[in-house]
């Protein structure tokens, strides 16, 4: 499925949903349950019915024998979970208007949950016999006709970016940010490249919809080698009740195995995280200036490397201290998480690059620890309702090279969408992973991008407008800018993109106030426009006389505007 088809797919999926919400009985905060309740059902039928023949087939098989087992062990081992006939979507679809349809989803529902233990309460149920009202009693048939628009066909991580779209909308109609939840696929599916996961647990202490997770499988999937069975345990933290059971479908959705757990960060550590963890991945909160100071500066996860304080007492009585900025707890958070071994990726905003006071202070501390491998400024407008600017932290808890770190600047680098949205395409997202491939010295792994960029070249059209398949051309600008970038196919610092910089020396980490800003280190590249001096000079008084002569027109045309302006009203 293309991005266009794609985005009108959601367009039209919101569109009729948003226009039904008008003639429910639910109120607007409510009608976002049984939408993707039923986007769930959906999606759940496209992912069984790429099992079902296989299912069956083993059932059949072993039935009557000593071998015989439930149809529903054996789906929940090939699928994730068990889809009975009467929880079909198609089944609800044909249902005919005399059936109690709200009775049937719940059971359709009741059913799911049943055989994986997964789901045990978190399916919608109850909520669907108040979607139709009196004026309209035929709402949540319509809705189901709605989702059956999502094409049989559709990739299973497109169910994710529908939730998501869908709950960003749903936020945005009751006033919220609706990107608090989520971040952008392709932003994920670039932090999952720089860690390259193998196995083992992750931890997401902000786990939203459950999308890094979801990414993270998919990587390990496409990249396992000799058939063998992907070992991925996912721990997620969510502070929203409704997001927590959003998160459990679509983990079952993707065959990722884990719990999520409903509760606030700050103040809990359901999983007692403290050097537990392999891989640690979140998109939190930014720059949250109410959490509690006495109730996290007592933990060792907030605690190892110094907790953020306001540089004076809150005057106010009984006025309980807050941490002034909730960011550096969050870094926190992520470093004392990992094992000896462990990787961390964390999303966070531009500003606590060079925060300072206390912050810089527990900055410092990082940054002489050796744990902090790489950082990269984010393009803007990446995320879908955030405008703020962000960059990405990686840690790794066994980098060789402890005094220097890698700085990436990608704010060049994106894929335009529309006018407000941009997005990574799949070759940005290998073309910037391979620059942390090239400075861990795999060299081979830039060798196979390569030799991969021009196998597409030689099977690609000359000319094509399409962008699953796109022209020779766009191959050629793939290779051609690994190789004017790392001719040599090993790392070397570029102007304007990549820099590895030390902590000492001349504009070492130290030399530039301890500051994780790449702007800071990368540099800008500078285009030689072939002029001399006198030229530029020359070149810059025209260009002046020019807009003096624009200014003095504009002038004129004012006065005569102003003058026709009052003729008309004489």
């Amino acid at each position: 499925m293309t991005n266009k088809q794609l985005k009108e797919l959601k367009d039209t999926l919101w569109a009729t949903a948003d226009q039904l919400r008008a003639n429910s009985g639910l109120k607007s905060t409510e009608y976002a349950e049984p939408i993707l309740g039923l986007i769930f059902l959906r999606f759940a039928e496209v992912k069984y019915s790429k099992f079902e023949a296989a299912i069956n087939a083993e059932y059949e098989k072993n039935k009557g024998t000593r071998m015989e087992r439930p149809k529903h062990e054996i789906a929940i081992e090939k699928c994730g979970f068990y889809l009975p006939d009467e929880a079909k979507y198609d089944y609800l679809l044909n249902l005919p208007e005399s059936e109690d349809l709200a009775g049937k989803v719940k059971a359709a529902m009741e059913m799911l949950e049943q055989y994986t233990a997964e789901l045990a309460d978190t399916l919608p149920k109850d909520v669907y016999y108040s979607v139709n009202s009196e004026d309209d009693p035929l709402v949540l048939s319509k809705l189901l006709r709605n989702f059956k628009d999502i094409p049989a066909d559709v990739q299973l991580d497109i169910f994710g970016e529908i939730y998501e779209y869908f709950l960003s909308k749903f936020a945005l109609a009751e006033g919220q940010g609706g990107g608090e939840f989520f971040t952008p696929s392709t932003v994920v599916r670039y932090m999952v490249e720089v860690l390259a996961p193998t196995e083992g647990k992750i931890l997401d202490p902000a786990c939203g919809s459950g999308g890094m997770f979801v990414q993270t499988a998919h990587y390990i999937e496409h990249h396992k080698k000799n058939g063998k069975q992907m070992n991925l345990r996912a721990y997620g933290v969510e502070k929203t009740g409704a997001t927590v059971k959003l998160a459990k479908m679509n983990l079952v959705l993707n065959n990722v195995r884990g719990t999520i757990t409903w509760a606030n960060s700050y103040y809990r550590d359901p999983y007692d995280s403290f050097g537990k963890f392999d891989y640690v991945m979140a998109n939190p909160p930014f720059n949250v200036d109410d959490v509690e100071l006495d109730q996290v500066k007592n933990q060792p996860r907030f605690n190892t490397y110094g907790v953020p304080q306001k540089k004076t007492k809150n005057k106010k009585k009984d006025a309980k201290e807050t941490v002034p900025n909730a960011n550096y707890l969050w870094i926190n958070m992520f470093a004392t998480a990992l094992n000896e071994n462990g990787r961390a990726a964390l999303v966070m905003a531009n500003s606590a690059s060079d925060a300072g006071h206390s912050e810089k202070d527990i900055r410092i501390k990082l940054i002489k620890s050796g744990i902090i491998s790489q950082m990269v400024t984010l393009p803007s407008n990446m995320f879908t309702s955030v405008t703020l600017p962000a960059t990405l932290w990686f840690f790794d808890k066994a980098k060789k090279n402890k005094d220097e770190i890698l700085f990436i600047d990608a704010r060049n680098i994106f894929t335009q969408i529309n006018r407000a949205q941009r997005k990574f395409s799949d070759e940005q997202i290998k073309n910037l992973g391979i620059i942390t491939r090239l400075y861990e010295g795999k060299t081979e792994e830039y060798e196979a991008l390569l030799q991969e960029y021009r196998d597409r070249l030689a099977a690609a059209p000359d000319i094509s407008d399409d962008e699953d398949n796109p022209p020779k051309s766009y191959w050629q600008e793939q290779i051609d800018w690994l190789i004017e970038r790392f001719p040599d196919g090993k790392y070397v610092d570029v102007i304007g993109l990549c820099k590895v910089a030390k902590l000492d020396g001349e504009d070492g980490i130290i030399d530039q106030d301890y500051s994780l800003n790449p702007g800071r280190y990368v540099g800008v590249v500078i285009e030689d426009d072939g002029m001399t001096e006198e030229e530029f000079k020359a070149e810059m008084l025209n260009l002046q006389a020019e807009l003096e002569s624009l200014n003095k027109e504009a002038e004129e045309l004012e006065s005569k505007i102003v003058e026709n302006l009052r003729g008309m009203f004489r």
